[in-house]
């Protein structure tokens, strides 16, 4: 379809994420009109979506475009709730946009899915969909940092790039803030190594939890020590949080041990994942590398672990007793890698 685009969904559970993709958008759909004639903003829990398409629907005063803003969507997650919105959008008003912010809304806990009649009118209507998360694999985030890179109001060497994605780790909402901040400090447009941004950025981040089970596969203990102490910290998850991640992920290994698996497919298929087989294929590449012995092994030292965390007998802190498990896995690994090569 071309032509304006009568409606943006803006999605995500991230607060600060959300608002800075809705401000851009926003900017870029008024362009140089003036907002209190352009633009009309609904907020709070006493609107409905009705009130959103009636807006829609007006014509444009002294201004080019209207756009209307309806923040705290999240809410409306029945077919009924958004039943006048899809109707609309069966013929949209060429001189309207709506940015429709499907976030948490006041009371809410957790993000409903936008509902499906919604979704085909959206996309029937040639609308566009903002997600302002990555996925939770590697590929989607590295995705969401090529894009925030590209879009940059500054431009970062490989290696700042390199240090800014390190040192945000999970906490991606302040990447983008970041990047304004440099822009203040710099100008629109400079270009920047490691020297100029380092001073900017805080405190190391949390990471995801593939960047310790990675780092413990590879036997490489820095990394991994590094990846379990900002879990910890920045990252803020409870000993028994990670205990759970490690004990899931050699569980999974010793699923494998001993298998009849041509390869990841059937790696995937044993267990029970869905989508792309990379992370079986990751499974699978490990716990050929340990072999029977250190799977088995690398399963009792995390038991071990576990017990002496939910208070076996040993006066540990928790941090103390996940350092130990750690360095004994990643040692593990150095020694069943060692050994694979020898042969």
């Amino acid at each position: 379809m071309s032509g304006p685009v009568p409606i943006h969904l803006v999605r995500g559970s991230d607060a600060v994420l959300v608002a800075d993709a809705v401000l851009e958008l926003v900017d870029d759909l008024l362009g140089t009109a003036d907002r209190s004639l352009a633009l009309d903003e609904f907020t709070g829990d006493d609107y409905d979506l009705g009130a959103v398409v009636d807006a829609a629907s007006t014509p444009p005063m002294f201004a080019d475009q209207r756009v209307v803003v309806a923040r705290g969507a999240g809410r409306f997650s029945k077919a009924d709730d958004v039943a006048p919105l899809v109707a609309y959008l069966e013929a949209p008003m060429a001189t309207s946009a709506i940015v429709l912010v499907w976030e948490l809304a006041a009371g809410q806990q957790r993000l409903a899915a936008v509902p499906k009649k919604l979704s085909a009118a959206i996309e029937a209507a040639g609308g566009k969909v903002v997600a302002t998360e990555p996925g939770t694999s590697r590929s989607a985030r590295d995705a969401w940092w090529s894009e925030l890179f590209d879009h940059a109001p500054v431009t970062l060497t490989r290696d700042a790039q390199a240090l800014v994605r390190d040192r945000s780790g999970e906490g991606l909402a302040a990447a983008p803030a970041l990047l304004r901040m440099l822009e203040g400090a710099f100008g629109p447009g400079a270009k920047l190594d490691v020297a100029a941004v380092e001073p900017f950025l805080g405190e190391a981040g949390g990471v995801p939890p593939w960047e310790l089970t990675d780092a413990i596969d590879r036997g490489d203990a820095a990394v991994a020590l590094d990846a379990l102490h900002r879990m910890l910290g920045a990252g803020g998850r409870h000993p028994l949080q990670i205990m759970a991640t490690l004990s899931a992920n050699f569980l999974r290994l010793a699923r494998l041990s001993g298998a009849e698996v041509a390869g990841e497919r059937d790696a995937a298929a044993l267990l029970g994942m869905k989508g792309s087989t990379f992370p079986a294929k990751k499974a699978l590449a490990a716990s050929r590398a340990l072999g029977d012995a250190g799977v088995h092994r690398a399963v009792e030292l995390c038991a071990e672990a576990d017990l002496t965390l939910r208070g076996g007998g040993v006066a540990w802190t928790g941090e103390l007793v996940l350092e130990v498990l750690v360095a004994r896995l990643c040692r593990l690994a150095r020694s069943r890698s060692g050994r694979s090569r020898s042969r």
